[in-house]
């Protein structure tokens, strides 16, 4: 009776309602579990591609995830400016902000790039520049940015910045022992004192004048001070950046330990290539997006040769001026590895100029379109120890016109990718010469 009365007692709970929800359904968060350092070991064997998404699931993981982000481009001052992005990434390596020390509307719809800079340009603009003057934060304002970047980032190894004065530059260079490498734009040449306390400073950028953007001076007397501070220099690149031969001289006598020199769109007096030879261990020289080689070299027996030199880039450059391109050549005789790309003016007696770089293993060509199969084929047949050959896109080298000569030559090759235009049928028509008997790698990369 008890049993049965207590069985059919009314229930005091309130009625159950369909739409009622109660909170005692919710899953547990397991993952509470887990220590901070077991989740962020998880964390860092997930794809790249999830970690944003990871982030968003609570607060816990969004901190979390900003303790594995070892680099970053800041686009929002503010973002800089009140601190918060210390306690959201503590852990930062790498930092670049250049795009954050731009004034500019981010509502605009109209975004102008430039290789790795994005600038918003509202319908209004008259300016003959992107970026002008008055556009880049006050070098006041970025040195006291990069004053906290210093304090809370002593152990950063990268940084990125525009408009930097020397008094910014020392405290990074001084608070920040670390620091291997460093890309400057606007930099004049007297704020370069101010990187000259950098002891393990190897990799640096500098970019004076951008055409359309923003202009600034870097000359011989910027290069003069790089070179006497910044000893330990392994790759320096100059973009847009005025000098001469006493600031190359200068560069390579003091920077013993530089390995890699890229010239972008230099504005360098005549006479600057001879004093290449100074950089006794040079190994890489680039040269992209320039509109002269050298007008005026000099005299060849004046210009010496860089002995330690194994590769040279010609990327977008103007190559008319036969008596610069030939005094390149000479300078860089010894290279191994040669490579051309959409370089204008590279006729059949330019490209024969290179016939003096005798130890070239590798030549690339492409985007060469005026470059035709004789001339390209009486420079290679020169040299003897040439091991690996890519063409693409260059129109005027045929496959009809590959002669017996030329298709034993590729016989001997290594690795061969032939792609002169989007007909090339190059397999088919060397049917039967042999070609492919020797070289052990030949038909790699050979099929479009």
């Amino acid at each position: 009776m008890r049993h049965r009365s207590s069985s059919t007692a009314p229930s005091t709970s309130p009625p159950h309602h369909p739409h009622h929800y109660s909170m005692d359904l919710q899953a547990p968060d397991f993952t509470s579990l887990l220590s901070d350092e077991l989740l962020l070991q998880v964390f860092s064997k997930l794809p790249t591609s999830q970690c944003l998404t990871n982030s968003l699931v609570c607060k816990r993981w969004l901190l979390l995830h900003g303790r594995l982000v070892r680099d970053l481009r800041l686009v929002d001052w503010s973002f800089l400016n009140s601190g918060r992005i210390f306690h959201r990434f503590p852990n930062l390596a790498d930092l670049d902000i250049v795009r954050a020390c731009i004034r500019k509307s981010r509502n605009s719809g109209i975004v102008v790039s430039h290789k790795s800079l994005c600038v918003s340009v509202d319908a209004e603009f008259s300016d003959s520049l992107f970026v002008g003057g008055n556009d880049v934060l006050s070098p006041d304002l970025v040195d006291y940015g990069l004053e906290m970047i210093a304090e809370n980032y002593p152990s950063i190894r990268r940084i990125a910045a525009i408009g930097a004065s020397e008094n910014g530059l020392v405290t990074i260079a001084s608070k920040c022992e670390t620091i291997q490498e460093m890309e400057l734009h606007c930099c004049g040449d007297m704020s370069l004192k101010g990187i000259s306390t950098c002891k393990n400073l190897q990799v640096l950028k500098l970019v004076g004048c951008v055409n359309g953007f923003y202009r600034s001076m870097v000359s011989d007397i910027g290069l003069t001070i790089l070179a006497q501070r910044c000893r330990r220099l392994v790759k320096l690149e100059l973009c847009g950046c005025e000098g001469s031969y006493d600031g190359v001289k200068a560069i390579g006598q003091c920077c013993e330990m530089l390995e890699e020199l890229t010239l972008n769109d230099h504005r360098m007096d005549s006479g600057w290539l001879s004093a290449l030879s100074f950089c006794g261990n040079l190994k890489t020289l680039r040269l992209r997006s320039c509109k002269s080689i050298d007008s005026n070299p000099g005299l060849e027996e004046h210009l010496g040769c860089c002995f330690a030199l194994e590769e040279l880039y010609l990327e977008q450059c103007q190559m008319r001026e036969k008596q610069g391109v030939k005094a390149l050549f000479g300078v860089c005789a010894s290279v191994r590895e040669l490579v051309f790309q959409d370089c204008w003016g590279l006729e059949d007696d330019v490209f024969d100029l290179a016939s003096v770089c005798r130890r070239v293993k590798l030549l690339s060509l492409e985007g060469c379109s005026l470059l035709t199969t004789a001339g390209f084929e009486a420079v290679i047949d020169k040299w003897k120890e040439l091991e690996r050959l890519k063409v693409i896109s260059c129109n005027k080298i045929k496959d009809a016109e590959v002669t017996p000569a030329l298709a034993s030559l590729f016989s001997d090759l290594k690795e061969l990718k032939w792609r002169p235009d989007t007909r090339s049928l190059l397999l088919s028509s060397l049917e039967g010469t042999g070609v492919g008997n020797k070289g052990a790698r030949f038909f790699r990369g050979l099929k479009s």
